[in-house]
């Protein structure tokens, strides 16, 4: 449910650049805000309203950019489009949309809590796919946009105790790489931004901090937006940051896929 906000009341008319950013409280989205407000306005969305609105305050004094708040749950199927149908409310529209929302969840999948599983897909797959084709037309008749999705490199490879997550990721890849193409020649260009483990609340709340994965290390999730970021307003249509996780990415197609298999299980165990 989307909840009534606001701070960063526009008037009838957008007068600037305007992004949105789901996912945008914490990690990799709050990091694409901060580098983001000095240039846009911003349309941040998350689950959580004290929080989003506290940035929203934090980044308006800093750079005098509007900043609007619309909380909502992407987990349930409604919320992308009240999203954008608030949007269309408060006179706005979207030049940049970041798919930045998604979750994962650690252990076997006969195991696992479905209803958590079907969430893990709505967030990842259907909100994002929701919101690319809600924002697309207006973008189409502009003649300009630019859309990132938040996908990793799990979505390379299949990922035995995490196989629902891998396979949402396979599929922001493969869905931003084919609409990318697409839209080639409009004015608007699709990047999907793959990072490996990065430093955020993802870890903990994939119960998933003591895996070898990221034991092995995680780059700092601003350095991940800033990667991110720099690649989207170049257009590149896949961004990969870090030369380790470009290597791990690109090696996967050339390895036999039950051994591709068998090393994404070893780097999930934790020990």
């Amino acid at each position: 449910m989307v909840l009534p906000a606001y701070v960063g009341a526009l008037g009838d008319k957008q007068k600037r650049k305007t992004a949105l950013i789901t996912g945008a409280s914490s990690g990799i989205g709050l990091e694409l805000a901060r580098l983001m407000a000095p240039d846009f306005d911003l349309i941040i969305t998350a689950r959580n309203q004290s929080e989003l609105e506290k940035i929203a305050r934090e980044l308006e004094g800093e750079h005098g950019k509007h900043v609007h708040v619309i909380p909502a749950d992407l987990a349930q199927p409604h919320a992308p489009g009240e999203i954008f149908g608030e949007i269309e409310r408060r006179g706005l529209w979207v030049d940049v949309l970041i798919n930045n929302a998604g979750f994962g969840a650690y252990g076997a999948f006969a195991e696992s809590n479905l209803e958590r599983d079907l969430e893990m897909i709505q967030v990842n797959i259907s909100a994002l796919t929701s919101l690319t084709r809600l924002v697309l037309p207006g973008m189409l008749e502009r003649r300009r946009g630019r859309i990132m999705n938040v996908a990793s490199t799990a979505g390379f490879q299949p990922g035995p105790l995490m196989a629902v997550y891998y396979a949402t990721k396979a599929y922001v890849i493969m869905f931003s790489e084919a609409i990318a193409n697409e839209l080639k020649g409009t004015g608007v260009t699709v990047t999907c931004l793959c990072p490996g483990a990065t430093a955020t609340q993802f870890a903990a709340r994939a119960n998933m901090e003591q895996s070898r994965l990221f034991k092995l290390g995680a780059m700092r999730s601003a350095d991940v937006a800033q990667a991110g970021y720099k690649g989207m307003m170049a257009g590149k249509t896949l961004v990969i940051p870090g030369l380790l996780n470009k290597t791990l990415a690109f090696s996967v197609r050339f390895s036999p896929r039950k051994l591709v298999t068998a090393i994404s299980r070893s780097l999930q165990e934790s020990k």
